[in-house]
C-alpha cells in the first residue's frame, strides 16, 4: 500500500488524506490515537488533556509559548475522532478490516500556501503512529526534505 498523501480541492478548501494499514484491531488503534501521551509523540503540537466527548477540548501547546483548545466535532468509539483546530478540520476514521484496521486521516484546511509542507510534515507524523503503533521505538526520520520535495512534484500546482 502506498502511504502518501494525496490533496483533494472542494468549495475552495484543500483536504490532504492518506491511509494506512495496522494489524491491530480498531478498538486497540482508536486507544492508542486517543490517549494523550501517545498523541504528543506522533501529533504536530503536544497536548495537556483530551476531553474525551463530543465538543470536548483539546489543549494544545506548539512549544514556542502558543497554547490553544481544539474542540471533539466528532465522536463515534472506536471508529472516528475528529477535531476542528483552530480553522483546521482534522479527522481520523477507523475501519476493522480482515486481519486488522485502516485508519483514514483527513485534514481539511483553506490556505493552500503551506501544502506541500503540510504533506510532508503529516506524512512523518503518520509514520511516528505507525511506529506507536506497531510497539516500535520512536525514531524520527530525516526525510522531510526528500518528502518535501515528492509532494512538490506531486501537487506542482503548489509548487
Amino acid at each position: 500500500m502506498n502511504d502518501y498523501g494525496t490533496l483533494h480541492e472542494s468549495n475552495g478548501r484543500y483536504a490532504l488524506k492518506f491511509e494506512r494499514f495496522f494489524l491491530r484491531k480498531t478498538e486497540d488503534v482508536f486507544r492508542i490515537i486517543t490517549n494523550p501521551i501517545s498523541f504528543s509523540q506522533w501529533y504536530p503540537f503536544a497536548i495537556g488533556e483530551i476531553d474525551l466527548r463530543l465538543g470536548g477540548e483539546i489543549a494544545f501547546d506548539d512549544g514556542e509559548g502558543t497554547t490553544y483548545n481544539g474542540t471533539i466535532t466528532e465522536l463515534k468509539q472506536p471508529n472516528l475522532f475528529s477535531f476542528r483546530e483552530v480553522d483546521d478540520l482534522i479527522n481520523i476514521s477507523l475501519q476493522q478490516e480482515d486481519k486488522g484496521c485502516r485508519i483514514i486521516f483527513t485534514h481539511t484546511f483553506n490556505d493552500d500556501s503551506w501544502v506541500v509542507n503540510t504533506a510532508a510534515g503529516w506524512h512523518r507524523c503518520l509514520d511516528i503512529l505507525s511506529q506507536i503503533i506497531s510497539g516500535d521505538p520512536v525514531e524520527w526520520k530525516d526525510n522531510a526534505a526528500e518528502l518535501r520535495e515528492y509532494y512538490r512534484e506531486v501537487f506542482n500546482r503548489f509548487s
